[in-house]
């Protein structure tokens, strides 16, 4: 049995060989289709890539935040609580060192304030009062100079970093020369060490200013300011992981935190444009699934006409002991053969396309966009083109299998 199936393999085979440019004309179907396939899958990949990279640089969506819970809701109204959690510059810290994947933490007060330039223009802004290297939480760059270090956080120097829009109000033309000089925060001198970078989207300034300087920066409350915790994860993936970090660090350092503060993400963000971002790859795998479906119409239609064509030496294979089964694994070894031949080139070729049309968009935009290449997508492209190759080819095989070999005999 082994040996007839292999002998009906090697016949499929030397068909195939023996009309070469009808042969290419059916791979020519798969190889289209596959590489457009491929094609479209790793550049949907390489845009989620770039989507999540901007995401990540852009918005928050990498930030865990810890909020103290201030009141308390009975029967529709709410009354303030009085043994509501008061973050310190050392539970930011501790929080940093206990929970893994994280990069980063903030501790942030904000409030409204005075600030007086050197030379007198005078604006109201935002303060806020954070621990030290706050900005890789806030994704802030630097115009020039830098964030206020442990030491001077420790020491509670008089030091400030002004946002682009707020230096720019208090220095004139050229914010970025305030750096070393002093201005008054609510009349009390502190040293510009670092002006962030401009971003568009900057209406209102903002000061950052050492946590431990706020009864100096902000007007006094009747009760504490309640500072908010913010954890950032190394990477979007891990913004899970640091949540369940953060609600077991809640629970060994505060007891029962549930009813003392709220854990908020962004994860339905990120699952929306993930979310998206599928949507796209599948519509456009469908569209490309076209392609692949017309070159499975190819492989029938030379496998058809191979069957016309071979009638009669079909029934004289039939006649002298071939079975169904050996003619049918003869016409889907020639099926198979041309959909894997297909789909290896049309791999290679869609890999190289989509690594060119990255480039050309990189060359004229500057979206730094790359392929994304794995081996789900080439497994994805290489097996459809072969599923596909045996649906098509199924018809023709089942056709000559079914042969009369009297009737074969007698067709000219």
């Amino acid at each position: 049995m082994r040996s007839a199936t292999f002998s009906s393999i090697i016949v499929g085979f030397g068909a195939l060989r023996a009309n070469p440019l009808r042969t290419f004309l059916a791979t020519l179907g798969i190889i289209v289709g596959a590489a457009a396939l491929v094609a479209v899958l790793a550049l949907g990949d390489g845009m989620a890539r770039f989507g999540r990279q901007q995401l990540s640089q852009t918005t928050d969506v990498q930030a865990v935040v810890i909020q103290p819970i201030l009141t308390r809701t009975i029967d529709g109204q709410e009354y303030p609580l009085d043994d509501y959690l008061v973050f310190s510059a050392a539970d930011g810290l501790d929080a940093r060192r206990s929970i893994t994947d994280v990069e980063g933490s903030a501790l942030n007060v904000s409030g409204s304030a005075t600030l007086v330039g050197p030379t007198g223009n005078v604006d109201t802004a935002t303060v806020n009062a954070t621990l030290p290297q706050a900005d890789s939480v806030f994704r802030s760059g630097f115009a020039r100079g830098h964030y206020f270090t442990e030491m001077q956080a420790e020491s509670n120097a008089p030091v400030v970093v002004l946002s682009h829009a707020l230096a720019l109000r208090l220095g004139g033309a050229s914010p970025e020369n305030l750096v070393g000089q002093e201005v008054r925060v609510r009349e009390r001198k502190r040293t510009v060490v670092g002006v962030l970078a401009g971003i568009e989207e900057e209406t209102h300034g903002a000061a950052f200013i050492p946590l431990e300087g706020i009864a100096d920066a902000l007007e006094p409350t009747p009760r504490p300011r309640a500072p908010t915790l913010i954890l950032k994860a190394a990477s979007i993936e891990q913004v899970a992981a640091v949540q369940r970090g953060a609600e077991e660090w809640l629970e060994k350092r505060f007891g029962d935190w549930k009813r003392k503060a709220r854990i908020s993400t962004q994860a339905r963000r990120l699952e929306q444009a993930a979310q998206a971002m599928m949507v796209f790859k599948l519509f456009m795998g469908a569209i490309t699934g076209i392609s692949l479906l017309v070159g499975g119409i190819g492989i029938m239609n030379v496998l058809l006409a191979s069957v016309t064509e071979r009638t009669r030496e079909l029934g004289i294979r039939k006649a002298i002991g071939a079975r169904q089964r050996d003619l049918l694994v003869q016409f889907l070894a020639e099926s198979v053969a041309i959909a894997g031949a297909g789909s290896l080139i049309g791999v290679a070729l869609g890999l190289v396309s989509a690594f060119a049309l990255t480039g050309i968009i990189r060359a004229n935009t500057q979206a730094q966009i790359y392929a994304g290449v794995s081996w789900g997508t080439v497994t994805v492209a290489a097996l459809s083109a072969i599923i596909v190759g045996l649906g098509f080819g199924l018809y023709p095989a089942l056709r000559a299998a079914r042969l009369s070999p009297i009737e074969a005999i007698r067709h000219e």
